[in-house]
């Protein structure tokens, strides 16, 4: 009988701890009034109380401009990988494990990382516009959702491993507009609604993972700083760089996020899954400001050639 009580009482404890230590979004709450949202994330992981955290806000007239951040370099990008992706409902967000591993160097990075998984934020999918989901911010205005592919040191074998070390990931950001439809996009969106319930995934046909990006000749611009995860367990050690260029999805292709729910049949839509920002904390974002020059030097050799063509004359 002893046993029976103390074994009923460890199950007991383990639940309690399950409850407190669960994580969720804002959006979440009223159907898991237990559940930690960002304000308290620090309850279940402590980095989340860090000086380095992310998503931020980012004032441009505040950036420094940093001419060693050239153009990165996309190796394997542009290839089609004959095994298949992974798409997940992770009852977060929709998550896309990759089955190939294209790599990212340059741009100011100590090293090559390769790219793991990509997954994306947004506001309410019905209204974009006026409940936007982007993490990060420009200047206090977000968009309707954030793309963010995963990266990990090309020398360890998993996230985990990555963790160990204080430049383990680095996180490429797009933001993404509500404008064009884009075809590209079309297979990944069309299973949306098989993957409506958390824990429910499918395989499709794997991408190169440059179709779902801006054309590389667009990706000269964007902003780097040191940040963190912007999910439990918030790990710091994070090098993030947010592109200028962001992806364009039409409206119906945005609402096609609205299938999916947080966690069973009936359960809360998953909306609003974001974290607001966090405190810079005297951080310094970097800017790459790649093609502002250029543009200047031609005018400058446009004005030099007509002021010799009109003195000739």
């Amino acid at each position: 009988m002893e046993l029976l009580l103390l074994a009923l009482l460890c199950l007991h404890i383990l639940k309690t701890e399950a409850v407190v230590g669960t994580w969720c979004y804002r959006t979440q709450k009223c159907e898991q009034p237990h559940c930690e949202d960002p304000p308290r994330w620090h309850q279940v992981s402590l980095a989340c109380k860090g000086d380095r955290q992310s998503p931020v806000n980012i004032v441009t007239r505040n950036v420094v401009h940093d001419k060693s951040l050239q153009p990165l370099t996309f190796e394997g990008y542009n290839v089609k990988d004959a095994a298949k992706w992974t798409l997940e409902n992770n009852g977060h967000t929709v998550k896309v494990t990759l089955s190939a591993s294209p790599k990212v160097g340059g741009g100011g990075l100590k090293r090559k990382y390769k790219a793991v998984e990509f997954h994306l934020h947004w506001g309410v999918p019905g209204e974009p516009q006026n409940i936007p989901g982007s993490e990060h911010s420009i200047d206090g205005e977000k968009y309707p959702m954030e793309l963010h592919v995963v990266h990990i040191r090309e020398d360890v074998s998993d996230v985990t491993e990555a963790k160990k070390t204080p430049d383990g990931l680095a996180v490429l950001a797009f933001f993404v507009k509500a404008d064009e439809e884009n075809k590209n996009y079309a297979t990944l969106l069309s299973e949306l609604e098989n993957i409506r319930y958390k824990g429910e995934s499918v395989k499709v046909d794997a991408l190169p993972l440059s179709y779902l990006l801006p054309p590389e000749e667009d990706l000269g611009r964007y902003y780097r700083y040191e940040g963190s995860l912007t999910s439990p367990d918030c790990y710091e050690g994070v090098i993030w760089t947010v592109f200028e260029k962001p992806v364009e999805l039409s409206l119906p292709q945005l609402s096609q996020f609205a299938a999916l729910h947080f966690d069973g049949k009936n359960s809360t839509a998953m909306t609003e899954n974001f974290r607001p920002v966090q405190p810079l904390n005297g951080r310094t974002v970097l800017w790459s400001g790649a093609g502002i020059t250029l543009p200047t030097a031609k005018l400058l050799l446009l004005a030099l050639a007509l002021s010799c063509t009109l003195s000739s004359l």
